[in-house]
């Protein structure tokens, strides 16, 4: 089973994304952004995090979904059973996530939670 956990929005001005969404959303960081990453959550209650990640990309699609998965390994099997692609991805050694792109060629991260 899948669920969306956290909506990644990417940023040319971290500092800047940081004050507008915290207050448009009336979200707060979860903790001390790093240079080029910061995780927003709600102030109240729950729902879903925005991360919001520093990105040089001038093209609009800088955006991507993490789905955070029980048994990671078997997700990607099913969700490449239903039309998903792997997308060429150099890892980091630590990557806790794999790369697919749907369909219409929108990439998503699947995540071992």
């Amino acid at each position: 089973m899948l669920r969306i956990g956290s909506l990644v929005w990417g940023v040319r001005d971290l500092p800047r994304a940081i004050a507008f969404w915290t207050q448009a959303l009336n979200y707060k960081l979860r903790d001390e952004p790093d240079d080029d990453w910061a995780v927003l959550v709600p102030r109240e209650g729950q729902g879903v995090q925005l991360a919001l990640k520093l990105v040089t990309s001038e093209k609009a699609k800088r955006h991507h979904l993490d789905l955070y998965a029980g048994d990671q390994a078997a997700e990607v099997e099913r969700l490449l059973g239903l039309g998903a692609e792997r997308v060429d991805w150099r890892y980091g050694p630590d990557a806790d996530y794999v790369v697919l792109a749907d369909p219409d060629g929108n990439r998503f991260c699947v995540i071992q939670k």
